[in-house]
This record gives C-alpha cells, sequence and structure tokens, in this order.
C-alpha cells in the first residue's frame, strides 16, 4: 500500500486505456457478427480478471487489437481461438523467444505494424468522418495526435475531456422542439371529428430531454412559437375586449348583450406538448414545464401534455399548482383532442343555455 500514491495516476490510465480498447473490439465485433454487448457486464468482466491476478504480479489484462484483427483474418468465431493462441504464445514465450533476442527492433517492429494493419486501416474512415461531422473528424485527429506525440492515457484523458466540453457546448444548442404538420394530424384524427377543433390547436413535439443545459432554450423556443401564431394573440386581444365589455355592461344599462357575446365566442387556443421524446429531465426541466404552463395560462391558452411518463406527471403534481377545472395530462394526442372537443362542445352549450 506505501507504493499505491505513486502508481495510482499510472494505474488509472492503464485501467482506462485497457477497458475502453476493449470495449471498442467488443462493439466492433458484435456489429460484425451481429450479436449485442452488455457495456456493465464488459466492465465487471475486466474488474475480476484484473482484481484476481493482482494477488499473483500478473500484467494487467485487457482486448489487444492485433491479435483480434489477426484472429478475424483467420475466421476464428469461437474461444477455442483463443485458446489456441495462448497456447501459441506460450510457445513463443518459453521457446522460440530466446531465439529472437537477437533480432532487430524494427523485424519486431513489422511484425507489430502486420497485426495492428486492420486498426490502421481505419484511416480511411477519415473521408467519412469529415462527411458526417467535422467536429467528430477534428477529435479523431487531435486525439491521434496526443496519443502519438505523448502517451496513449494522455490521448485518452483528451479525447474524453474534448468529447465532454463539445457534448457540453453542442446540447443546449440543439433543436428541443418540432411544430407537427397540421395536415398530417387531421388526415390522422379526421375520422373523430376533430378537424374542427384542431384549426385552434398547436401540437408540439419535445425531442430532446429536458435538462439545465436546455431548459433555458426550450422556453425560448416555445414562446417563440407561440408569439408567432397569430391566432393566438388575436384570441388574447378578444378576451381583453370581452372583460372590457363586461366591465362597460357593468356601468350603464344599455343593450350591450349582443356586443359582450360576440367577442366572447371566440374559442380558446389550446397547445398540445407531445412528450414521447422526453426521455429523461431533471429538477430545472420541470420547473420550465410548471413556468410554460402558468405562461400559457395567463395568455389564455389551454396546455396538455401528452404520452407522459408516470415520473414526469409525479414531478410536475408535486412541484407546481396544476389545480385545473379541466385534466392536464392524457394518454395520447388523440384522447388530448378528444377532450378539447368535449369541453368545447360544453362551453357552447352553457353559452347557449344562458342566453
Amino acid at each position: 500500500m506505501n507504493v499505491l500514491p505513486e502508481v495510482a495516476i499510472e494505474a488509472f490510465g492503464v485501467a482506462m486505456v485497457g477497458y475502453v480498447a476493449s470495449l471498442a473490439l467488443a462493439q466492433g465485433s458484435a456489429k460484425k457478427f451481429k450479436y449485442t454487448v452488455d457495456d456493465n457486464q464488459e466492465l465487471l468482466a475486466h474488474g475480476l480478471s484484473n482484481v484476481i491476478p493482482s494477488f499473483f504480479f500478473c500484467i494487467p489484462s485487457a482486448a489487444a487489437m492485433g491479435r483480434t484483427a489477426l484472429l478475424y483474418s483467420t475466421g476464428a468465431r469461437t474461444q477455442v481461438a483463443c485458446l489456441v493462441s495462448c497456447a501459441l504464445i506460450l510457445v513463443v514465450i518459453y521457446a522460440v523467444g530466446p531465439m529472437l533476442y537477437w533480432m532487430p527492433m524494427c523485424v519486431l517492429a513489422s511484425i507489430i505494424v502486420v497485426g495492428l494493419k486492420g486498426m490502421l486501416m481505419q484511416f480511411r474512415d477519415l473521408k467519412k468522418y469529415w462527411n458526417v461531422d467535422k467536429i467528430d473528424w477534428s477529435i479523431w485527429v487531435s486525439t491521434y495526435v496526443f496519443t502519438i506525440c505523448f502517451a496513449a492515457n494522455v490521448g485518452l484523458l483528451y479525447g474524453v475531456v474534448c468529447t465532454i466540453v463539445i457534448v457540453i457546448f453542442r446540447f443546449p444548442r440543439a433543436k428541443t422542439l418540432n411544430l407537427k404538420n397540421m395536415k398530417e394530424v387531421e388526415y390522422k384524427y379526421k375520422t373523430e371529428d376533430n378537424c374542427e377543433s384542431l384549426k385552434q390547436v398547436k401540437i408540439i413535439s419535445v425531442n430532446n430531454p429536458l435538462v439545465f443545459l436546455n431548459a433555458r432554450k426550450f422556453h425560448a423556443d416555445l414562446i417563440k412559437i407561440i408569439q408567432k401564431d397569430s391566432t393566438s394573440t388575436q384570441a388574447y386581444e378578444d378576451v381583453n375586449k370581452c372583460e372590457q365589455n363586461t366591465l362597460l355592461c357593468s356601468f350603464s344599462n344599455v343593450s350591450c348583450r349582443e356586443s359582450l357575446l360576440q367577442p366572447c365566442h371566440g374559442e380558446r387556443h389550446a397547445l398540445i406538448l407531445d412528450c414521447s421524446g422526453l426521455n429523461f429531465f431533471d429538477y430545472t426541466g420541470v420547473s420550465v414545464l410548471l413556468q410554460v404552463y402558468m405562461d400559457c395560462k395567463n395568455r389564455h391558452i389551454d396546455v396538455l401534455l401528452a404520452h407522459c411518463k408516470a415520473s414526469l406527471i409525479k414531478a410536475m403534481q408535486y412541484g407546481g399548482n396544476l389545480e385545473s377545472e379541466n385534466p392536464v395530462f392524457f394518454e395520447s394526442i388523440s384522447s388530448a383532442i378528444g377532450a378539447i372537443q368535449i369541453n368545447r362542445n360544453y362551453s357552447k352549450f352553457s353559452e347557449q343555455s344562458e342566453v
């Protein structure tokens, strides 16, 4: 234990390089031979395979890119190939090794290069990375340069830090909302007699997780969509006119019933948030959803949430005041549209009965 502080940093680098390299090879093999790999199971296997031999002064074990590429080229399929290769390595170490002692280093280096030929051929993927995403291309090249110039653990640390920083900066700028095509929605739900209601409804799908990184952009984008909707602004103005007419009629007994009812007949607009793409969230995300609900309520716009997970419903009910005469959460968009239709038919019936 007295040498542990001196080797802890290097040991961490060795462990990270070994696990990442082994996991990358496992995922490549899974993609090639069409099977799945459990990352947690791989981590547990590597941990056990290194903890137990550590008491017997064994070298840390990890997947070897050269041997893996060689096994691919020979057509290996099962673990028997690994047993055969291990037996050959033992023979080389104990029998052939002394014969190779005087061999020049360039010859040994050529053997390693031939063994790593499959890995070196990945340079052909740079063109694909450049055409798909230039940021990924730059991370690939810079990580390779750092690994060659310094060490494998330094290059790995640089690549991980670079990726985390880029994700943090790119995630808040990603598109969080998607305004659904109303023609497709009308065609989908036209059998339910909701086409008339859809004219006053906006359906927006949430595409990304809602966390502190993109919560502010989500709120700004949603408010921007609401403000761009001229009909929503008109509905808000109609409600204000209705309230003003109510005050005027209270002071004068003039026959203002017609002027009072005319603007009030404008139907309240509705906003349906499709939360099927909202995979996870945090406290900031829930607070932004509650803030959007209150802002739309102040604008006299009904907000309905569809495809909500139970955890999101519980968090919103616990974190804010959702007291409303009408339900807020629905299992699907069609049920939300049906609820809007029912509420509006009930409102029209109430107004006619009052008249």
